[in-house]
């Protein structure tokens, strides 16, 4: 097969000259259209067109207004129920959990496109614990799936021996390895437990297969990525699905990503070219995002994009943090005006810290809080602390 990169007349990956110069600005509103939060949103395809859209739609175990993969199709929806968007995870065989950005919900159609990491896995031949009896334990675990269907960890014999919550038992070690290695699929979470199920039963039988090579998997891999960010720099494109550079260079030629020149940018950039047939158009959502939402949960890039530094402090001693535990940026006009770290007392929702970029940021600031209350039921907000007692004068009379 002759790849792009040794066609006439053109350069392989990072050589290639931009075909396109954009604007900072361009960049930004790429970004903000590829993932959904420029332009009206398809309200029809919901949920399931979020993730389709979004390629990769991260879990996390912090739940502070709801966890996070509920706050991304929000963040792009508004206030779709949180039952509506659990059932359009989970219900039939339209997603499933693997490792992605980091162990993420993806669209079911993207099972064979990690082949090449369940292949790494099995070459590897562990991941984090080693069992003590491979054969029987595996064994184990498949007899049970196969019998009596659908199981949690503690269902299959229980998931730790008892110590700290990495000290896995031999049946949560084989479980893990057989979904790292793909004969067994996470097919949604039960009281924040995977649920585990065999693989050839849960997913399709036209995707059940691994007949991509690595090249295959990773070409595809990139392009998505590269369309659910609109613009894009290697590292970028790598982060999206935890690839390596040197990978995202091996195939970047052959994705039909475009070079482009970003004004401000020191590394070369590739643009879907799909984003580049029209301009963005349309109302910018205002929202809060969680800081595990794939527009921001790359922090070089969302300082790049946005000229915002964030950092999530949930893992930071509560007194060197600054902006608080789960501080959610505030997106508004198409960009990122301040954060607010939320909380619930019974049916209030507490503003505990509050940052504003300015006076420009309050009336969005309060909007934001207003609706995310909404959707989870509170009916008053109260704000504790704000890094500007001017502008928190401000944001309590706005919210009155």
């Amino acid at each position: 097969m002759t790849t792009a990169a040794s066609a006439k007349g053109r350069k392989p990956g990072k050589d290639r000259k931009p075909e396109h110069h954009l604007s900072a600005d361009d960049a930004r509103r790429l970004a903000l259209r590829a993932q959904g939060l420029l332009g009206a949103p398809d309200r029809r395809a919901g949920t399931r067109g979020v993730l389709r859209r979004l390629g990769a739609v991260q879990l996390d175990t912090i739940s502070v207004l709801a966890r996070s993969h509920e706050l991304v199709p929000y963040a792009r929806l508004g206030a779709v129920g949180r039952g509506t968007v659990e059932a359009a995870y989970w219900s039939g065989d339209h997603a499933f959990e693997y490792w992605s950005h980091a162990a993420c919900i993806l669209p079911v159609e993207e099972w064979p496109l990690f082949a090449f990491r369940r292949r790494a896995f099995q070459a590897r031949g562990h991941r984090w614990h080693v069992m003590e009896d491979a054969e029987r334990s595996c064994a184990a675990v498949r007899d049970r799936l196969k019998a009596d269907g659908p199981l949690t960890a503690t269902e299959l014999g229980g998931a730790k021996n008892g110590g700290e919550w990495y000290d896995w038992s031999e049946t949560k070690i084989a479980v893990e390895w057989l979904l790292d290695t793909g004969e067994v699929v996470c097919t949604r979470r039960r009281g924040w437990k995977r649920v585990y199920d065999l693989a050839e039963r849960a997913v399709p039988s036209a995707l059940f297969h691994d007949d991509l090579d690595d090249a295959a998997c990773i070409r595809r891999l990139v392009a998505q990525a590269g369309a659910a960010m609109g613009v894009a720099t290697r590292a970028d494109l790598a982060d999206y699905h935890r690839l390596k550079g040197e990978q995202v260079d091996a195939v970047i030629d052959d994705t039909g990503l475009v070079p482009v020149e970003v004004a401000g940018w020191s590394k070369p950039a590739w643009a879907d070219p799909a984003a580049l047939a029209a301009p963005p158009r349309g109302r910018h959502r205002t929202t809060l995002l969680s800081p595990f939402d794939s527009l921001v949960w790359d922090r070089p890039r969302t300082e790049r994009i946005f000229g915002f530094t964030h950092r999530l402090e949930a893992y930071v001693p509560k007194a060197k943090r600054i902006h608080g535990y789960f501080a959610m940026p505030l997106l508004a006009g198409g960009r990122l005006l301040g954060r607010v770290d939320p909380a619930r007392d019974g049916s209030t929702l507490v503003a505990r810290q509050v940052s504003l970029d300015g006076p420009g940021a309050v009336a969005p600031m309060a909007q934001a809080l207003r609706e995310a209350a909404e959707w989870v039921g509170c009916d008053s907000v109260r704000i504790e602390r704000c890094d500007d007692a001017r502008l928190a004068a401000e944001l309590v009379e706005a919210l009155d």
